[in-house]
C-alpha cells in the first residue's frame, strides 16, 4: 500500500508509535487522518500539529482526533462509521492501542480482562465493524501492532504474552480469512521501542522492560513508522523494525528448549 492520498485511522494515536506513524503518513501524503486515543485532548493537539505542518505542503494532510475508548466496542462502531461517512471509506485501519501490565500469576482478574480488552478485543471489533465496506469496496488493509512478544514472549508479564500472542493469532486468522477477498492483514511486531511505555516499565522496575530493553537495540518510535511504511508498500504480514526478531522467531520454532532455557538465563541474571 502507498499512503499517499489514502485515508488512514489510527488508534493509540496520541504517543509512542501511534503519533509516529501518524507524523510519518501525513508526511507520505495521507489524505485524511483520524487520530484516535483515550487521550481527546493529546490528540487534537497531535492533529493541529499535522494541520499545521501540512498547511505549508501543497497537498496537506486533513487531521482529526476523535476520544475513543477501544474497550468500548460501541465507541470504535461509532468511530468508523464516522470516518465513512465524512471521508467516504476507510483504506487503512491501525489497530495500534496498548497496555502492558508487569505482572504474573499475581495478576487480579481486572488486569487481565483489561490487557485483553485493549490488546486483543479491540482488535476484534474494529475488524468487525471496518470490514464489511472493504470489503464492498473490494479491499482494505488493516495493521495490528502485535509486538514481539506475540511471536516471543513478555518476560514478567503473563497477560501481556498472552494477549500479544492472541493479537497476532487473530491478524493470521483474518489474513487467511480475507485475504482472498482484498483485504490486507500486517501484524507490527516491533522489541524494545523508546516510548513512555517501555520507560515508564524501566522506572517501575518491571523485570519484562528490562528485558525488553537488554535484548536488542531500542529503536525510536519514529523508525518503527519508517518501517511500517516499507512494511505496508511491500505488503507484508510481519512487519519487524527489529531484524534480529525473525532470528529468535526462527530460533524458537527449531529449537524450542533450547531457547526456552536461554530465555530463563536471560531472565534470571536480570532479576539478580
Amino acid at each position: 500500500m502507498d499512503i499517499a492520498g489514502k485515508v488512514v485511522v489510527i488508534t493509540g494515536a496520541a504517543g509512542g508509535i501511534g503519533a509516529a506513524m501518524a507524523r510519518r503518513f501525513a508526511a507520505e501524503g495521507a489524505a485524511t487522518l483520524v487520530l484516535a486515543d483515550l487521550d481527546g485532548d493529546a490528540a487534537a493537539a497531535l492533529a493541529a500539529e499535522i494541520g499545521d505542518a501540512a498547511a505549508t505542503r501543497a497537498a496537506g494532510t486533513e487531521a482529526r482526533a476523535v476520544a475513543v475508548d477501544v474497550t468500548d466496542e460501541n465507541q470504535v462502531a461509532e468511530l468508523i462509521a464516522e470516518t465513512e461517512e465524512r471521508a467516504g471509506r476507510i483504506d487503512l485501519f491501525c489497530a495500534n492501542a496498548g497496555i502492558t501490565t508487569g505482572a504474573g500469576l499475581e495478576a487480579s482478574a481486572e488486569t487481565w480482562s483489561r490487557a485483553w480488552a485493549v490488546n486483543v478485543q479491540s482488535h476484534v471489533s474494529s475488524a468487525r465493524a471496518v470490514l464489511p465496506g472493504m470489503l464492498e469496496r473490494g479491499g482494505g488493509y488493516l495493521l495490528h501492532t502485535c509486538s514481539a512478544a506475540g511471536l516471543l514472549t513478555a518476560v514478567g508479564d503473563a497477560p501481556y504474552a498472552v494477549t500479544k500472542h492472541a493479537a497476532v493469532a487473530f491478524a493470521e486468522w483474518l489474513s487467511i480469512t480475507y485475504g482472498a477477498r482484498g483485504i490486507k492483514v500486517s501484524a507490527l511486531c516491533p522489541q524494545g521501542v523508546d516510548t513512555p511505555m517501555l520507560q515508564d516499565g524501566l522506572a517501575a522496575g518491571h523485570i519484562g522492560a528490562k528485558v525488553t530493553a537488554a535484548g536488542g537495540a531500542v529503536l525510536s518510535a519514529e523508525s518503527v513508522a519508517g518501517a511500517v511504511v516499507e512494511g505496508l508498500a511491500a505488503e507484508r504480514f510481519l512487519i519487524l523494525p527489529h531484524p534480529e526478531v525473525q532470528k529468535y522467531y526462527l530460533h524458537r520454532a527449531g529449537d524450542t528448549d533450547r531457547w526456552l532455557s536461554g530465555m530463563r538465563g536471560l531472565a534470571a541474571s536480570l532479576e539478580s
